[in-house]
């Protein structure tokens, strides 16, 4: 049995001892590796993205102008880009205006009677507007012609008697010189002459004065009916029949002083305040499109007629005439409108959209 035992013992796999200390760091190896690896990864990541080049930040998108589109005649739809400058497109806003424009009052004091005029009426140059009470006139402008005519009168009988006495002192001067009048006969005909001489003078200097006299009320008569002193389109009817007009205000409120306003429609023009850093962009000539509040799908073309040689303090801005190429009955006075003053190579739109 000893034999057997040892010969069994001698065939057993000797065991190594159980791990000591020395074995603990083992258990941390594949932790350890694993850290390593990602640790590699994120290396090899950074240096990637370390060695790509610097993208540059973009700049912010610039808003182009969208085109504008022009109708024209043949419905063909054209469009006008406003390419922008350096500084882009100026745009001002202003007022529609018309450079001529009245207010219509009387030259004298007086009631109304008639008024011929309402608003939105054409009206033409010397035409009559209103008409006031001319009674007393009349009469007066007839009491001048009756003195006038008195004066025509006179001179006409002074004239008569004088080329009497001119006569009489001819044929005195002749006898006298045969010696057939006396002298106080000649002296006495000679002074009766010069004195209608003087009397026709003074009868024609009286005449010519009640000339003028019933010139001037018969020019005063004529005032009592009211004219329009140019073309144009009643735009205001301010006064009523049977109120006083009087070409100065009396206080109060009972004496008007304006019959009607009358505006030139081929007068009408764009006024807009620029702003005085700006001004240096425009000139005489420079194109434009104007766009009214009340047609926005309505583009106007135009051009700078005059740069306001003033600025206005208080706001920093200068005032700009700008016209229109083209004349509406939907342009009326007063209407906001905002002005695109276009690049020198721009053009403006040939013709108007209609809206």
């Amino acid at each position: 049995m000893d034999d057997r035992t040892r010969s069994l013992r001698s065939l057993t796999i000797e065991r190594s001892p159980p791990a000591g200390p020395s074995s603990r760091p083992r258990r941390w190896l594949l932790p350890a590796i694993g850290i390593l690896i990602a640790l590699i990864v994120v290396g090899s990541g950074a240096v990637l993205w370390l060695g790509s080049p610097i993208q540059p930040a973009q700049a912010p998108a610039v808003e182009r102008p969208s085109p504008q589109v022009v109708q024209s005649d043949n419905a063909v739809q054209k469009s006008v880009v406003v390419a922008p400058g350096s500084t882009g497109s100026l745009i001002a806003s202003g007022y529609v205006v018309a450079r001529r424009k009245a207010t219509i009052a009387a030259e004298v004091t007086g009631k109304v009677v008639e008024l011929l005029v309402d608003e939105g009426m054409v009206v033409q140059a010397g035409q009559v507007l209103a008409r006031l009470d001319d009674v007393l006139a009349d009469k007066d402008y007839a009491l001048a012609q009756a003195r006038a005519e008195a004066s025509e009168a006179a001179v006409a009988a002074i004239a008569a008697d004088l080329a009497d006495a001119e006569r009489i002192l001819n044929r005195t001067q002749t006898l006298s010189g045969k010696n057939y009048a006396t002298e106080a006969d000649l002296t006495k005909a000679q002074a009766r002459a010069g004195v209608l001489r003087a009397q026709l003078h003074q009868a024609e200097a009286q005449l010519a004065a009640a000339r003028l006299e019933a010139q001037r009320y018969g020019e005063v008569l004529g005032k009592h009916r009211i004219r329009a002193p140019f073309a144009g389109v009643v735009v205001d009817r301010s006064a009523q029949p049977g109120e006083m007009i009087s070409p100065l205000s009396a206080g109060g409120g009972f004496t008007r002083t304006g019959i009607c306003t009358i505006v030139d429609m081929d007068s009408i023009e764009i006024e807009v305040d620029v702003n005085e850093a700006s001004i240096g962009r425009l000139h005489a000539g420079t194109r434009v499109e104007a766009v009214l509040d009340a047609y926005p799908d309505w583009r106007i073309p135009g051009a700078v007629i005059a740069i306001v040689p003033t600025a206005n303090r208080e706001k920093a801005t200068v005032k700009v005439r700008v016209g229109m190429d083209l004349k509406d009955p939907r342009i009326l006075p007063d209407m906001a409108i905002k002005v695109t003053f276009l690049d020198d190579g721009a053009p403006a739109a040939a013709r108007s959209d209609s809206p």
